[in-house]
């Protein structure tokens, strides 16, 4: 395995570097300056200036659409090449968005690319690859173990020359958000297929269609993720036409394995990069604060945690980079049990060393003074969401036993 970074890979890893010192870090406390300000106003669903006026900068710098691999619609990069850059996003919690590179949209944009008609395109995927828009992926259910994807109960029914879609869903990323004008949309077509994985589809369903109402938002830890979030989502006979089934009914299972396998190792280099500041936070708190005489760097169990999370870091990291290999050489498909590792690992990791960096703090780690409360509940979720650790679990488990079953057990 060769993990060195090319050329063209190091290039982009220093301008987007360089941007992120001159145009995410100081503008922090602007962003989140902002979503209070709106929030106090009575509405922090608004989107914020700093955003946009920093988007423009992104495109400016060329530093857009980095996630699309080997596209015409994006940097060409492979996985392998994509991930250091992803990991430095990672350091900030919405520096993604700036270079139009934050998910559900990435998803999103994959789906379009892959499996959508030139129409689909042009309407949906050239506004997303600008950044106009943004969009939604409806496929979790608050009354099902949506762990199981084939749990879905959600309804796509064909009526003449539309689909009527009913159902009601969850944990809907960026429903709430007024930029957000597309969902894709998961229910079964065909429940009484005797394949379950052959009983859903997908479908476009436009934001403004009648039958489309965002029940609520759902906060995380209590954190509303404003003006982005997740949003729980009534569609009550919902009519589109035929034209808006992506790749054909029956094939909704098989798109959400390609769009998810992507996203899950996207998720996990940006974790390894939100622990990487943790690390560095919790080493420049405990060299700065004295306890007992010494600093607190210095005490024992503090040397340790530090130690432990350069350890847990890097294992993470080479995790990531093994499955990031993986895909651009053998597929998605050949490389699920790598896919499911680095999910497993990167959030359990980034939980732990960020744990460490809120103890390392005191009281003050607790607070929102350093964002480690926040960091915390977005690595915690990522436990849950594109799939609970223990189904990650499963299959891993599962496919290690195969190597050794024979015939006669």
């Amino acid at each position: 395995m060769d993990f060195q970074y090319s050329p063209k890979v190091i290039a982009l890893q220093a301008r987007l570097i360089a941007f992120m010192d001159e145009h995410i870090y100081p503008n922090e406390k602007v962003f989140y300056g902002e979503i209070e300000a709106n929030r106090h106003a009575g509405n922090a669903w608004i989107p914020t200036k700093i955003v946009e006026t920093l988007k423009e900068k992104a495109r400016a710098a060329d530093l857009w659409n980095l996630f699309l691999p080997e596209s015409s619609h994006g940097a060409g990069l492979t996985n392998l090449e994509y991930a250091p850059l992803c990991e430095i996003m990672g350091r900030s919690l919405w520096s993604a968005e700036v270079v139009n590179c934050a998910a559900p949209d990435t998803g999103n944009m994959e789906v379009f690319a892959r499996y959508g008609t030139p129409e689909h395109q042009e309407k949906w995927l050239k506004p997303l690859l600008n950044g106009e828009i943004r969009s939604c992926f409806a496929m979790t259910e608050p009354g099902v173990a949506s762990s199981d994807a084939t749990n879905i109960e959600a309804s796509i029914v064909r009526d003449g020359d539309e689909y009527v879609v009913n159902g009601r869903k969850w944990w809907s990323s960026g429903a709430n958000d007024p930029r957000c004008k597309v969902f894709i949309f998961m229910g079964k077509s065909d429940p009484a297929n005797t394949n379950r994985h052959q009983q859903q589809s997908m479908i476009i369903v436009p934001r403004d269609t009648k039958g489309v109402t965002i029940l609520r938002a759902l906060p995380v830890f209590g954190y509303d993720d404003a003006p982005h979030g997740h949003g729980e989502v009534l569609f009550e006979n919902v009519r589109v036409p035929v034209s808006n089934i992506l790749l054909g009914e029956g094939r909704g299972f098989e798109i959400a394995q390609g769009r998810l396998g992507p996203g899950r190792i996207h998720h996990c280099m940006r974790l390894i990069g939100l622990a990487e500041r943790a690390l560095e936070d919790m080493c420049k708190r405990t060299l700065s604060r004295v306890a007992f005489g010494k600093p607190v760097a210095e005490q024992g169990v503090t040397l340790e945690r530090i130690a432990n999370s350069r350890i847990l870091i890097d294992q993470a990291r080479f995790l990531v980079l093994n499955a990031a290999q993986m895909m651009d050489t053998v597929g998605n498909k050949a490389a699920a049990k790598e896919i499911a590792m680095i999910k497993v690992a990167a959030p359990t990791m980034a939980c732990t060393v960020i744990d460490w960096a809120i103890q390392a703090h005191g009281g003050a780690g607790v607070s929102n003074d350093f964002g480690l409360a926040y960091s915390y509940a977005q690595a915690r979720t990522l436990r849950l969401a594109d799939g609970p650790d223990e189904v990650h679990r499963n299959q891993i488990g599962k496919m290690e036993l195969k190597k050794y079953k024979t015939k006669e057990h």
